[in-house]
């Protein structure tokens, strides 16, 4: 569907519930984790190409423990690998969701600004008859100072 006006909103009994709902999802992953860049850089990564291999080596593994040490666990290797395939498929769910919030995000809020622009453009042409107005425009002309006074890129050398 092709971009267009946005006209919605959420109440706050909705923001609540859908708040809820993703603190079910967290409860539902109990075993969830948060690797630091440092973990993330020295994990062996299993990708989209790595699939296959994975899967390969799960068949392998229960068709022939006769080969692999007593102390190999095939059992936890066939609950990684069918856990990774259950967290790839949410993350393709959530990754689309986010995206599309995102992208709502940045339309409504372009939406907002241009309205914003129109409205400052109105009071600062306005202030100069309209008593009581000039503080107004200056208010809102503060998210513009440090825009007008910073070097632009071709005076900083950048």
């Amino acid at each position: 569907m092709a971009y267009q006006n946005i006209a919605a909103a959420l109440s706050p009994q909705d923001i609540q519930e859908i708040k809820a709902a993703l603190q079910t999802v967290q409860k539902k992953m109990p075993f969830l984790i948060t690797l630091s860049t440092e973990e993330r850089r020295k994990l062996v990564k299993m990708g989209d190409k790595s699939l296959a291999f994975v899967n390969n080596s799960v068949t392998a593994a229960q068709s022939n423990r006769e080969i692999l040490p007593a102390t190999f666990d095939v059992e936890e290797l066939v609950q990684d690998y069918q856990l990774a395939t259950a967290l790839t498929e949410l993350l393709i769910s959530m990754q689309q969701l986010t995206e599309q919030v995102d992208d709502t995000l940045m339309a409504v809020g372009s939406e907002a600004m241009t309205g914003s622009l129109t409205v400052y453009d109105y009071v600062k042409t306005a202030s100069k008859k309209t008593p009581g107005l000039k503080s107004v425009a200056e208010q809102l002309g503060e998210r513009f100072k440090a825009i007008r006074g910073r070097p632009t890129k071709a005076a900083s050398g950048s």
